[in-house]
């Protein structure tokens, strides 16, 4: 402040003012202090990676910089302070110097637009530390590095992916991004069994969790060989690896220790995919449901790492697997969530928790995530936490049956029934366990 100020303001006879008044008077704050070193810490952390991804440019090939980034942060907090008129002056010539810049490198052989739109998108971060909170403000720089240091691994996602998979993905965002928002979050329906929000969320998430699978067994199975496409494999579908892993069996008797000890990883990689979904969907049923999982994940684990260390060296092939993104499979499901949901409702207002415990072990005999989605849609209350988990288990270990009952038949007399052992040792011991826990 100006010493005619500080003389303002003293009262009569050369009192100071109250404390709170003095800093009405004064034209910064801390917290536009703080606002604009955001702006400015959100322009250098952007600068930083435009640097080091440009830094092979020769001298005087690059129009911006690690410290211009940061004065483009700076000015958009100093536009953020000023009326708005003035604000939209200072934008536009931001966009004018940056356009200049475009167009210098416009007859070049590194013609990208990328540089000019991140100047921009700095600029309105350092507008939006000051008028919105620094915190979004150094959110918003640290999602736009990610995104500008992910250029070459965003690159190779795209390299292999076929005309029907781009597809299948732009239907996927259309009923995420699309339908999802527009259904109604509302139970309805007899017995309030339905919410069509809450159905079709649950699909997004499970066809989502499916394709990171996919794409994983697409990219590395073949490199990786048995092990690696039983793990990726069983997140699409644990079912699946196992009744191509049988059929194997029968027609590669030099890897029948490796397919055996994959058929078992695909069962394990099920067991934590249900925890995981219960962590997400029913988080209370989840102790329960880790704790009657447990003695089935050891034994298998155990009977994998036996057959995996008898042949370590087993041919490396592919499963071919459908792609999980097609949309007829996503609305099969949906609708037998709702016809699932329905049946668990009228069984537990006819029968209480044993009625649930019945539908969703048939259920798992087809698919365990529909019995995952069936118990979060139930009226929350409806089963103590402790009943959640063990009725959750039900569909896992009749999921486990069936996939031992598919071993042993595709490939019995020919390493079937030894595959199968594992998967059956486990469901004993966790429904050993229910019951002693149960006692």
């Amino acid at each position: 402040m100006s010493g005619a100020a500080i003389r303002g303001a003293l009262g009569p006879g050369g009192k100071r003012m109250k404390r709170r008044e003095l800093q009405q008077l004064s034209p910064v704050h801390g917290d536009a202090l703080t606002a604009l070193a955001a702006a400015v810490a959100a322009g250098l952390i952007i600068g930083v990676e435009r640097g080091w991804s440009l830094r092979a440019r020769p001298d005087g090939g690059r129009v911006s910089g690690v410290r211009t980034f940061g004065l483009i942060g700076l000015t958009g907090g100093v536009a953020g302070l000023v009326p708005d008129l003035v604000a939209t002056v200072i934008a536009l010539g931001v966009v004018a110097l940056v356009a200049v810049g475009y167009f210098r490198t416009a007859d070049r052989d590194h013609l990208s637009a990328t540089n000019a739109i991140t100047s921009v998108l700095t600029f309105a971060i350092g507008m939006a530390a000051v008028r919105i909170a620094p915190v979004v403000a150094l959110a918003a720089a640290a999602v736009s590095f990610a995104l500008l240091s992910s250029r070459r691994y965003l690159h190779s996602l795209l390299e292999g992916l076929t005309e029907k998979e781009i597809e299948a993905v732009a239907r996927f965002l259309l009923v995420a991004l699309v339908v999802l928002p527009l259904l109604p979050d509302k139970q309805m329906g007899p017995y309030d069994a339905w919410n069509p929000r809450r159905i079709w969320m649950v699909v997004v998430l499970v066809a989502a969790l499916s394709f990171a699978g996919y794409v994983a067994a697409r990219r590395w199975g073949r490199q990786r060989g048995i092990l690696v496409v039983a793990v990726t494999g069983a997140i699409v579908s644990s079912t699946a690896v196992t009744a191509e892993y049988a059929r194997r069996m029968r027609d590669e008797p030099e890897a029948r220790s490796a397919l055996a000890a994959g058929i078992s990883i695909a069962s394990i990689v099920m067991f934590l995919r249900v925890q995981l979904l219960s962590l997400v969907l029913v988080p209370s049923a989840l102790p329960s449901l880790a704790l009657s999982m447990a003695p089935a994940t050891v034994v298998a684990s155990g009977f994998a790492l036996i057959a995996w260390l008898r042949q370590r060296h087993a041919p490396a092939q592919q499963i071919q697997l459908g792609n999980p993104f097609d949309f007829a499979p996503a609305l099969i499901l949906a609708g037998s969530v709702a016809v699932l949901s329905l049946a668990a409702r009228w069984a537990l207002q006819r029968y209480g928790g044993e009625g649930i415990a019945v539908v969703l072990g048939l259920t798992g005999l087809m698919d365990v995530d529909a019995a995952v989605l069936t118990l979060a849609g139930l009226p929350g209350g409806s089963l103590t936490p402790r009943m959640a988990g063990a009725v959750l288990a039900i569909p896992v270990l009749a999921n486990t049956a069936i996939k031992a009952a598919l071993a042993a038949g595709i490939a019995f007399g020919r390493g079937g029934v030894g595959a199968a052992v594992p998967l059956l040792a486990a469901l004993a011991a966790s429904a050993g366990a229910m019951l002693v826990w149960a006692i």
